[in-house]
């Protein structure tokens, strides 16, 4: 039996050829022989980019801790905060978060940039909605919205006074006389452990493209993770006023830069969009959430 849509099948209005071509072009500008070595770490030269918390009091000191208990979660994002509940519904009581940052939020703590957003359904990605009896304001939520989440999570699991905030795990060796890890931050703490519960996510430690020239730019730059408000002015939801007399560069145009690049646009004075690979860009079709569904 033979239908319109085997037809189409059979004789394409398109060159299936050039097709296959031209995504091959793409792949293989993905598929490069030096992996993930195309990108630069912010250290050394480039640590600038990465070295200052710009939410944290910059003069925050403690002294060391020394401690024993049964769990050490390290990070304080969504997955820290996801098993630290669990544990606490368990009753168990024994354990501390060890965050990097000064506040949860993981990736939702460091990426505040203008227009930041979440790619994944609220009533999906934020967790615990039904413990905490929260409804997501919109289909896609903002960052402040996430963000503030992650401080409903800690606070209403007494996460703040477990929580080892502003430190930085140097180190995680087994001590088998003694049956424990120890576990070493920047801040000299010695912590002695019975479990460790690996929180880390991926998208809290950024990197710079292996551009040639890139250390020596004379011009003001910043990593959208780091997004200098001093410099630019305004906040997460745009009314940068220190870009509008200015010529901005926007490298890459990943699913951060499509959330970043309509709130530039809309206030620096020129906008200059670097691409290497396409994106593929749908409508997101966000909206309230409707009560009488949710």
């Amino acid at each position: 039996m033979s239908t319109t849509g085997d037809a189409a099948v059979s004789n394409p209005t398109f060159d299936p050829d050039a097709v296959r071509e031209r995504y091959r072009q793409e792949r293989d500008k993905r598929i490069r022989d030096n992996g993930p070595d195309q990108y630069l770490e912010m250290a050394g030269t480039f640590a600038h980019f990465a070295e200052e918390d710009p939410y944290a009091d910059p003069g925050f000191t403690r002294e060391p801790i020394a401690e024993d208990f049964d769990i050490a979660i390290i990070g304080g994002g969504f997955s820290g905060l996801l098993a630290a509940a669990r544990l606490i519904e368990q009753g168990v009581s024994s354990f501390r978060i060890i965050e990097a940052g000064a506040d949860f939020g993981g990736t939702w703590y460091w990426n505040r940039y203008p227009g930041a957003q979440c790619d994944t359904e609220s009533y999906c990605y934020l967790p615990l909605l039904e413990e905490l009896g929260y409804m997501p304001k919109e289909k896609y939520s903002y960052v402040n919205e996430i963000f503030e989440h992650s401080q409903r999570v800690g606070r209403k699991y007494g996460l703040y006074e477990r929580a080892i905030l502003q430190t930085r795990v140097q180190s995680v060796d087994w001590d088998e006389p003694l049956g424990r890890w120890r576990i070493s931050t920047n801040r000299n703490d010695t912590l002695r452990v019975r479990f460790v519960v690996m929180a880390l996510g991926t998208t809290t430690r950024a990197k710079l493209p292996g551009i040639p020239g890139i250390d020596t730019f004379e011009g003001h730059s910043f990593h959208t993770s780091r997004w200098d408000y001093g410099y630019t002015g305004g906040d997460n939801t745009g009314g940068m006023t220190g870009l509008a007399d200015k010529r901005v560069a926007v490298i890459g145009t990943g699913a951060t830069a499509i959330q970043v690049i309509p709130r530039v646009a809309a206030d620096a004075g020129e906008l200059f969009v670097f691409q290497r690979t396409p994106s593929t860009v749908d409508w997101r079709r966000n909206r309230p959430t409707d009560p009488d569904w949710f």
